[in-house]
């Protein structure tokens, strides 16, 4: 029967308003740095799949050269 006074809700209500009032001004920069976050990680493991893909493509046409001289070529 407590859920049914008003006065027990409106206090419930000033809590919850207080609550996000206090938590607003942080919360919005706290997104956009977690979005940041987001978009630096992707970022490095796009580049680290291209160096490794790179790295790996490279192994493979020295270690297919006959010679240092085809090495050269490649390069």
């Amino acid at each position: 029967m407590d859920q049914d006074n008003p006065a027990k809700i409106v206090t419930t209500a000033a809590g919850v308003v207080g609550g996000s009032a206090l938590f607003a001004p942080v919360a919005v920069p706290t997104l956009h740095g977690l979005a940041g976050i987001a978009v630096v990680g992707l970022g490095i493991f796009a580049v680290g799949s291209v160096v490794y893909k790179a790295a790996g493509s490279l192994k493979e046409t020295i270690g297919t050269s006959k010679s240092k001289g085809d090495i050269r070529k490649v390069f």
